[in-house]
């Protein structure tokens, strides 16, 4: 049976002209009856594609839609999305990707949705999904590492959300401690790490993403624990959610390879370039009452270091951290 991936992306290489049903057949190997159904597979889906007898088929237009063999095609990637799971509404893309990885499914695994009905934040906070916007993953990893050491994973894709909104966005975005990404002092991206581990092993790590791109101002919630924003809010163009998501997913490649020959260090010093309150002072609310100092860094571990005004260092491990206004 023929791929309708791969028949999208035959009708996207003959871009305006048409493509004939036998030449599709005769490239991909099927019957021309298998191809025809995989057009209608792709009409049902929301493509618009025109066909006329004697010249075959044509591409008229696109829904936004992130379709897991269209992110697959030529992907180059080593590890992250050789598997590629995607979902127009679902849930939430960790629990999916967690219910895959306890079925076992290989490294590298990503879920992908339009749009999530029970999205996640930190602390159990709602994360606002609409469909057919923003970008919701998730990855699957099973890096074999001290349980310990699996925090530093969610700098790791800190640093791959940032550089990638300035790569394809052209922003200028931050990295926030522990798991957000800023654009202005607004919230434009959030992970949530998760993992399933015994005392001394990794059985996996699910790195959740989620980015606002193309989300409104009428699409955020009037109530929200911290300012949002959106690239689209940002510069005032639309973001190609599918280039963003390949490129995003070639950086994670690139960077977890990394991760596992030269360990932390590297990220660590990608991770506090892109740091703003780096040297600066801050106010940490650690719940039980607040700790004011000058952020000097990540420690190997992924805790922030805090310097104090006698000097001591101080290891914060939770809370949340808001620069003191000058």
């Amino acid at each position: 049976m023929a791929s309708y991936g791969k028949i999208l992306s035959l009708l996207r290489a003959s871009s305006d002209e048409y493509i004939s049903g036998q030449d599709i057949s005769t490239l991909l190997h099927v019957s021309r009856a298998a191809v025809w159904k995989q057009i209608k597979v792709l009409r049902d889906l929301g493509f618009e594609i025109e066909s006329k007898h004697s010249q075959g088929y044509r591409l008229l237009s696109s829904p936004d839609v992130l379709l897991a063999a269209e992110i697959e095609n030529n992907l180059d990637c080593r590890l992250i999305g050789q598997s590629v799971v995607s979902f127009p509404v679902t849930d939430s893309t960790n629990v999916q990707a967690r219910r895959l990885a306890e079925d076992g499914a290989l490294e590298g695994t990503v879920v992908v949705a339009d749009q999530q009905s029970s999205g996640r934040g930190r602390l159990g906070r709602r994360w606002e999904s609409p469909f057919g916007v923003n970008l919701y993953c998730s990855v699957i990893l099973r890096p074999e590492i001290p349980v310990r050491q699996a925090p530093q994973l969610t700098f790791l894709s800190a640093v791959a959300v940032a550089e990638t909104l300035n790569e394809v966005c052209h922003l200028s975005a931050e990295v926030k401690w522990p798991n957000d990404v800023l654009v202005d002092s607004a919230k434009i991206s959030g992970l949530l790490n998760e993992m399933s581990a015994e005392t001394e092993q990794i059985h996996f790590v699910i790195l959740g993403v989620g980015i606002n791109l193309n989300m409104s101002a009428e699409q955020f919630p009037e109530m929200l624990n911290y300012p949002g924003t959106s690239s689209l809010l940002e510069t005032g163009e639309p973001v190609d959610r599918l280039l963003f998501l390949r490129t995003f997913l070639r950086r994670l490649d690139a960077y977890y390879s990394e991760f596992l020959q030269q360990g932390f260090a590297p990220i660590r010093r990608r991770w506090e370039s892109l740091c703003k309150i780096m040297n600066r002072q801050v106010v940490v609310d650690q719940g039980s009452g607040l700790l004011r100092g000058t952020v000097v860094g990540l420690d190997p571990e992924g805790a922030l270091r805090l310097q104090l005004e006698d000097g001591e260092i101080r290891k914060i491990l939770a809370g949340d951290v808001r620069p003191v206004e000058k």
